[in-house]
């Protein structure tokens, strides 16, 4: 079974319930870092990386001496990564999506497949944990390929009967369609917050328009307003999970203690979170 957790904002606490729930679940887990352009979950389960593999993508190669300027591939191109002024050609690696189309149309076989880093999947160990995460090269404006990566290397282990848990980046944007997408079910981590409120509105209506299955999981739920919580009986969607708005789940995070760590006795509610789930 593969668990997304996702959060229509950031800092919600999506991480905390991720690695929470890595660390109460029992035997094949493996935690997926989808968050590639800020990946954090290495810092509370501190694992021992293994492997590093570089990630690429197709992009185009053009063969000036054979090209004949006729404007077909920039034609194809929705998202304008290559550029024809005259007998000028340009090409915007940093904007190609690497479908291939601008290779089919062209005529004169003039364009050929290049490849370009993205990022690096690194995969490793904590305790029996099985931890993969994706770290975005810089300046980077493409996640999705990455994301595609770092999954890919959990296929045979969730196809083996394993628990596969994906903390998915914030917000309700092509990466996180692409972290949830493949999931079973996804927790969306929020608060008792107007913001919080706001974007888990927008998170639910991206969820019911894949038509996943989802639940909600208050984080800080006793402080604010009681809206968030009438909205989601209002709507029929479950409330999974409260977490207390707590001084030592905060200092523990400070330090890069899992919630778990700081508070032991909420073991058994991620416990009980899990088994819902999964039923």
């Amino acid at each position: 079974m593969r668990i997304a957790i996702a959060s229509g904002k950031g800092g919600t606490g999506k991480t905390t319930v991720a690695v929470s729930l890595g660390l109460a679940a029992t035997g094949r887990v493996a935690l997926l870092d989808c968050d590639v352009e800020e990946p954090n979950c290495h810092i509370f389960l501190k694992p021992r990386i293994e492997r590093c593999i570089p990630v690429t993508m197709p992009v185009p190669e053009v063969d000036l001496s054979r090209c004949d300027f006729c404007k077909k591939c920039q034609e194809i191109c929705q998202f304008k990564a290559i550029a024809i002024f005259g007998r000028h050609l340009m090409t915007f690696s940093e904007m190609c999506h690497g479908c291939g189309g601008c290779m089919l149309v062209c005529p004169q076989k003039a364009i050929s497949e290049a490849r370009r880093e993205v990022g690096v999947v690194q995969e490793g160990k904590a305790g029996e944990l099985l931890f993969v995460e994706g770290r975005l090269r810089v300046g980077e404006a493409m996640s999705p390929p990455l994301i595609h990566a770092v999954q890919a290397q959990a296929r045979e282990f969730e196809q083996a009967g394993g628990l596969v848990i994906v903390d998915a980046p914030p917000g309700t944007s092509c990466p996180v369609i692409a972290s949830v997408r493949n999931a079973h079910y996804t927790i969306l981590v929020t608060e008792p917050t107007p913001f919080g409120l706001h974007d888990l509105k927008l998170a639910a209506s991206v969820l019911q328009r894949l038509g996943q299955p989802f639940g909600v999981v208050l984080n800080r739920a006793d402080m604010g307003s009681d809206e968030t919580e009438v909205w989601c009986r209002s709507n029929g969607i479950p409330i999974l999970m409260k977490i207390p708005f707590d001084r030592r789940i905060a200092q523990g995070y400070s330090r890069g203690e899992p919630l778990l760590y700081s508070r032991p006795d909420l073991r058994d509610a991620f416990e009980a979170l899990l088994e819902r789930v999964t039923q």
